[in-house]
């Protein structure tokens, strides 16, 4: 089931989980859920981060030397669901967490908190069959990453494959913001279109509301992360909440 963006463009706020500690990270959701997100990416902190940038780098050592677990951040979805029942809620992370408390057990208690669905940064759709498997036997998204230099074979299975929205990466690299929107984003976009009627968002480098405006001419959704993760680690826990709901905010011209 696709996850709805109720206005154009939508706005996805990834968060470390457990970053500046887990009473704040779900402080910090909930604001940005009730001044305009419309996808919470609830990331589990990972030892080896390859993907991100340094901003999400510092933030995931931050939360893992604090202790913060895969278990932990099921519990804070199943709080920011509670308590925000529409919001919609995608668990964010990295292959192994997933593993080492098994496929199975993830997707069910992933059901149960009140996940909408799941983003496994190096899950690749080739050989994602019981991942998919356990993830449709639980009524969950699968959204899979959308490179620039995917080939369409894998863009047409990455299309075929998604539930929620797919996420489409701006540019080739690692995340971290950015001056302008890359050139790459509306081609990739173009491209997927051929292969999906599910929403496009698009991340990597977004970091402003002129981004977001950007982004809106040719996809369905913007995602915001090492620029919520920086202000998150500039502001501290005290404000960071108060930080993050101006920010969001700012981003839909409010």
């Amino acid at each position: 089931m696709p996850i709805a963006f109720e206005t154009k463009p939508g706005i996805v706020a990834y968060l470390t989980a457990g970053d500046p500690d887990l009473a704040t990270t779900r402080d910090i959701a909930l604001a940005a859920i009730d001044n305009g997100a419309d996808v919470i990416e609830l990331g589990v902190p990972f030892s080896d981060p390859l993907a991100d940038g340094p901003v999400i780098q510092r933030a995931s050592e931050r939360a893992v030397a604090r202790g913060t677990r895969l278990t932990d951040v099921l519990g804070i979805a199943a709080e920011l669901r509670k308590a925000r029942p529409a919001c919609g809620l995608v668990l964010f992370s990295y292959l192994n967490p997933v593993v080492r408390m098994g496929m199975k057990e993830f997707c069910t208690k992933a059901a149960e908190v009140g996940a909408d669905g799941v983003l496994l940064t190096d899950m690749i759709v080739e050989e994602a069959g019981e991942y998919l498997a356990e993830m449709s036997a639980n009524e969950l998204a699968p959204v899979f990453l959308a490179a620039p230099t995917s080939p369409d074979a894998r863009l047409k299975a990455i299309g075929e494959n998604s539930k929620g929205f797919v996420y489409a990466i701006s540019r080739v690299g690692i995340t971290g913001t950015r001056d302008t929107v890359a050139s790459d984003a509306p081609g990739l976009v173009e491209r997927l279109r051929k292969f999906t009627t599910l929403p496009i968002a698009v991340g990597f480098g977004i970091s402003n509301a002129a981004h977001v405006k950007a982004v809106g001419e040719f996809a369905d959704a913007a995602v915001i992360g090492s620029a919520l993760v920086a202000l998150i680690e500039k502001t501290g826990p005290t404000d960071a909440a108060t930080a993050v709901g101006s920010f969001i905010a700012g981003l839909r011209g409010r």
